[in-house]
């Protein structure tokens, strides 16, 4: 079954610039993003993206995740974002975060990692972004996801959207079933 998300996740990798912010390093360079697929049962950590020009997907649900600065692994950064973003980091252990599949475009390298959600939503803090949920199947189905903090729904962002369609299992809404 996570093969089958990290395909379609590829798929949509290849129509979009993923959803982090773009960063220039320089003239001629890609640009190398790390992405974390985090799941806590058989929901998914999403994060509400800030209102701001100039980003990917302004105000619609994205994952977490971010630029390598010079030097960094794509796994370093990604722990790194998901201090700066959430507060927390998977464990250290063989397997937290496993690479699941690297996306090079004209503008980008995206390193995706999949890992487990191991603590529950209220012992994150949310530092970058405008909210963040624990997402299931049907919601992300939906395209729209309902922000707690903002107290309305909101958008997935259109690639991200394009993915879940195809990612999504028919009955996985009824049986309101992972991924």
């Amino acid at each position: 079954m996570i093969s089958w998300l990290f395909r379609s996740l590829e798929a949509w990798l290849k129509e979009t610039s993923g959803l982090a912010v773009v960063h220039s390093i320089g003239r001629g360079m890609a640009l190398e993003v790390a992405l974390a697929m985090l799941q806590r049962g058989d929901q998914w950590l999403m994060q509400l993206r800030d209102d701001v020009p100039g980003i990917v997907a302004p105000g619609c649900w994205g994952l977490f995740g971010g630029h390598l600065d010079p030097g960094e692994t794509p796994e370093q950064a990604l722990r790194r974002e998901l201090l700066e973003e959430i507060s927390w980091q998977p464990g250290s252990h063989p397997g937290a975060l496993q690479l699941r599949m690297r996306h090079r475009n004209q503008r980008r390298l995206a390193h995706v990692f999949w890992g487990e959600l191991a603590v529950p939503l209220s012992q994150l803090r949310l530092l970058e972004g405008q909210d963040m949920a624990l997402v299931c199947a049907g919601a992300l189905r939906s395209g729209r996801i309902w922000s707690e903090r903002l107290g309305c729904h909101r958008p997935l962002a259109d690639g991200l959207q394009a993915v879940m369609e195809e990612l999504l299992p028919p009955h996985s809404e009824a049986a309101g079933s992972s991924f």
